[in-house]
């Protein structure tokens, strides 16, 4: 029976593409780099920005920091941040999730302030009280939040289930013998989530719900 639900955040609670990407040009343009169109950087979305920088734009680790730090004055600084929605469905899907007895937690590699601030603007954190963000040293994978999310709050992977947009999450997971469901609706793909070994994908919140509340892993 699946008893607690891991969810990753950005791109899969929240569509935050537009802060995501503006801030990625706004660090590239400060570093010097060529600026491409938005649509191009969306890859950005969800993995530890920091390896984003490093694949897609071939820096060494000071310079995926500096692009970092640049990023981060544009999200945090000047509004990025708040550039950003609520998926349609999500916010039901929260709530009867929680109305049906669920555990709910955000593992996701936003740093823990902005992964508080985000779920704090739109009420989330009404229906998900624990919030567990990444670092730059101890919890830069996504593995590695999700082992910290069930060491630290006595999570039994065997009755948890995480659920998330992309292949670091279905990987993550797999890293700690959790099960993971793949949703479509933020920036991956069924291919990529298929790939990865999500358990399900599914394309609506209201599909991830009954599915969850069935309880079968």
């Amino acid at each position: 029976m699946i008893e607690t639900v891991l969810f990753d955040l950005d791109g899969t609670l929240t569509d935050s593409g537009l802060g995501i990407t503006k801030g990625v040009q706004y660090a590239l343009g400060q570093l010097g780099y060529a600026v491409p169109p938005r649509e191009s950087l969306f890859s950005f979305i969800g993995p530890p920005l920091h390896k984003s920088f490093q694949r897609h734009c071939g820096v060494d680790e000071a310079g995926a920091a500096e692009a970092v730090r640049q990023f981060r004055v544009y999200y945090n600084e000047m509004g990025g941040i708040l550039e950003n929605e609520v998926y349609t469905g999500v916010r039901e899907l929260l709530r009867d999730l929680k109305a049906a007895g669920k555990r709910l937690m955000v593992a996701t590699s936003k740093p823990q302030a902005a992964a508080e601030k985000v779920m704090h603007h739109f009420g989330l954190d009404e229906f998900v009280p624990e919030i567990i963000g990444g670092t730059d040293d101890t919890r830069n994978t996504k593995g590695k939040v999700i082992a910290y999310a069930l060491r630290e709050y006595g999570v039994d992977p065997a009755t948890a289930i995480m659920v998330g947009d992309r292949e670091h999450d279905i990987l993550g997971a797999a890293e700690n013998n959790l099960p993971a469901i793949g949703i479509t609706w933020g920036y991956g793909d069924r291919a990529e989530l298929e790939t990865a070994g999500a358990k399900a994908v599914f394309d609506t919140p209201a599909e991830t719900v009954q599915y969850i509340l069935r309880g079968s892993l």
